[in-house]
């Protein structure tokens, strides 16, 4: 191959710096062949509430410091179940940012109640603490607070502002398991607290979710609801003992996840199309560490030569690299009779245009690799006007791109 085909990005006709594609997941791991032989041999893999459910609530109550843990289906499942554990229903408001993922939207309109928009942090694209208290009424029932794309809430701040006016807070955390938000476990300040086990998720059962809270009383509602005769969303044997050992080598991962996105940021300091949301956290940072499902970036075709968002991560994917475009805002998908916004939502509108994530597998993965991407990002920046000419003209080489499902939460 000769030296200008190498220079030149995938998309163009280059050689991509990763021909296989990006890793898939969930890596290969001996303590998953041995917890499935297991589950075969026992017979549990045909099995609800058995031993490894038991052994996994356990887990998960002793790692977040709290009482209850509720295991069901999915992580959306799990939004729906605090909500419903906190008694939301008709006529009942619970705020949100309007950069969020549909299922907790969609969740809130399931149980009767209004959503109510309210802008996200310019800094890091997570929900504003500045603008819930214009936001509340008699009919606020619930805050809920997401983690998203390395981006933390302070969730002390939200704490404090909630038990002021008597209004409970749910914190997802199905994107950052493991994280440390000011000193604590992510998902274990709130009043509930809510992981997902998502196919593509870090602690990963193929689907599945949990709703953590230190409320008897909260937990007994959920257990109510849930029950039709047997538990409407279980989450099997099987899936409990797949989960046991992840989350042993979960803080682990997130260290190496971290170490790399470290290097991945040094290395990308010089691109000022890009910039990373976790480098905007308000929270304490000697007491934080955030979580890497998605790493977000702001993207800025201007520093690109005007490439367009979706043209920067079709390059990128072209390259074997998991680059796309965050989630849409709410307030862009759904009609205005569904909801109750503060203002027009400026942050979360260019969170809508502008946002791009890079999925996490890679970031397991050789340092080294944390330098390709680095070096492909150049790249695709030297060569923008061109990638933009053959885009127009449609000759564009995209045979290489990899799809992904981006619709977990």
């Amino acid at each position: 191959m000769n030296s200008s085909t190498r220079e030149k990005p995938a998309i163009l006709g280059g050689a991509p710096y990763f021909p296989e594609g990006p890793p898939e997941w969930p890596f290969a791991s001996p303590d998953i062949n041995q917890a499935l032989q297991q589950a075969q041999e026992t017979g549990l893999w045909g099995k609800y509430h058995g031993p490894c459910s038991q052994e996994l609530q356990q887990e998960l109550a002793a790692f977040h410091e709290t009482d209850e843990v509720i295991l069901c289906s999915s992580g959306t499942v799990a939004i729906e179940l605090a909500l419903r554990g906190l008694g939301i229903g008709p006529g009942d408001e619970v705020i949100l940012a309007a950069y969020d993922f549909e299922g907790n939207f969609k969740n809130i309109l399931t149980t009767g109640a209004t959503p109510v928009l309210v802008d996200v942090d310019s800094r890091n694209c997570n929900l504003d603490l500045n603008l819930i208290k214009q936001a509340i009424t008699n009919s606020t029932k619930c805050i809920l607070v997401s983690h998203l794309h390395g981006g933390l809430v302070p969730m002390s701040a939200v704490m404090n502002l909630a038990k002021k006016w008597g209004i409970p807070v749910v914190e997802d955390a199905c994107q950052i398991p493991g994280a440390k938000v000011e000193g604590r476990t992510a998902g274990s300040t709130g009043d509930i607290g809510v992981l997902s086990f998502g196919g593509s998720k870090l602690l990963t059962a193929g689907r599945g979710g949990a709703v953590m809270t230190s409320s008897p009383q909260i937990a007994q509602r959920i257990r109510l609801y849930s029950f039709r005769g047997n538990d409407a969303y279980p989450l099997t044997e099987l899936q409990a003992a797949l989960l046991i050992p992840q989350l042993k080598t979960l803080p682990h991962q997130n260290q190496k996840r971290q170490e790399n996105v470290t290097r991945l940021l040094q290395q990308l300091a010089d691109h000022a199309g890009l910039t990373s949301l976790s480098q905007a956290n308000s929270t304490n940072e000697a007491d934080s560490c955030p979580g890497y499902y998605k790493l977000g970036f702001k993207y800025d075709p201007e520093h690109f030569a005007g490439l367009t968002r979706e043209l920067f991560c079709t390059s990128m994917q072209s390259e074997g690299i998991a680059f796309y475009p965050g989630f849409r805002a709410l307030h862009t998908i759904h009609s205005k009779r569904r909801f109750r916004q503060m203002d027009e939502l400026p942050v979360a509108t260019a969170c809508d245009q502008n946002l791009v994530v890079l999925h996490h597998p890679i970031l397991l993965t050789d340092q080294n690799n944390m330098d390709l991407i680095a070096t492909a990002v150049a790249r695709i920046h030297q060569h923008a006007e061109e990638i933009i000419q053959m885009s127009t003209s449609g000759q564009l080489d995209t045979s290489r791109k990899k799809s992904e499902d981006l619709s977990f939460e």
